[in-house]
């Protein structure tokens, strides 16, 4: 099955999506690069705007990498690539797939994929992010002037936007947690037994303390540049983490 996955049509549709997108990309590009001309900018500006902001969307793209190399695995390369080219995000897509596989009957994205498997997981990815597309396209307006309000009673001078982020990001960690503390202490006969798997908890404490130390050295000690490594360095850390644990253990 994971040789037909890596099948030629399956990326043939996923190179000539993505190709689309690279096509606009440079389409606005060129004509931001014009609009800028024709506002008097300075050409030498605009070009070292061009080399920053490339360099800051490399570095970052790391941590989307080590995701499509995690879900090729057992989904194959096109539909990763493509999801985590286009519109998916990193946390969602390996979350979600993970999901649906379970629903399906399976145990996780093992080696036991089915094509029914298969195109679950790919729709219920396609149906469950497409709303923020079309969310942002009737309400991006009012959305995005509510987000540049600040209320420095009810946040301490933070926008809207900040204090929403951080609570689900909150909200986010805490189901995850919540989730892997679940399955791996469970209450038998009015005891708690630890039965579960451990390493997800593992690889949370290592990535989050990996994450302690980037943030530190970006915000205190003013190492600004750490932050385009610190998501692709956290889950590094993490993965690393997971590996030797498990082979000690």
């Amino acid at each position: 099955m994971l040789a037909q996955l890596n099948g030629w049509p399956l990326y043939l549709i996923s190179g000539t999506v993505i190709l689309f997108v690279i096509a606009f990309s440079i389409f606005f590009m060129v004509r931001a690069w014009r609009a800028g001309v024709a506002i008097g900018m300075d050409k030498q500006k605009l070009r070292r705007a061009v080399t920053a902001s490339a360099t800051f969307s490399l570095l970052p793209s790391i941590s989307i990498l080590l995701g499509v190399i995690a879900l090729a695995g057992s989904l194959g390369v096109p539909l990763p690539w493509l999801r985590l080219s286009v519109v998916g995000a990193l946390h969602y897509e390996t979350s979600v797939a993970d999901i649906a596989a379970k629903s399906a009957g399976l145990s996780g994205l093992d080696g036991n994929m089915t094509a029914e498997v298969f195109a679950t997981i790919g729709l219920l990815m396609a149906v469950g992010i497409i709303w923020g597309v079309l969310c942002m396209a009737l309400f991006g307006k009012g959305y995005c002037s509510r987000l540049q309000r600040t209320s420095a009673k009810k946040t301490g001078g933070k926008s809207f936007g900040d204090s929403a982020m951080t609570a689900m990001f909150i909200g986010l960690i805490t189901a995850y947690l919540g989730s892997y503390v679940g399955t791996l202490v469970q209450l038998k006969g009015g005891t708690l037994t630890v039965t579960g798997n451990y390493l997800p908890l593992v690889t949370l404490g290592f990535a989050a303390a990996a994450m302690a130390v980037f943030t530190y050295f970006s915000e205190k000690k003013k190492v600004t540049w750490l932050d385009n490594f610190s998501i692709a360095g956290s889950m590094l850390v993490g993965m690393a983490a997971a590996v030797v644990v498990g082979i000690i253990w």
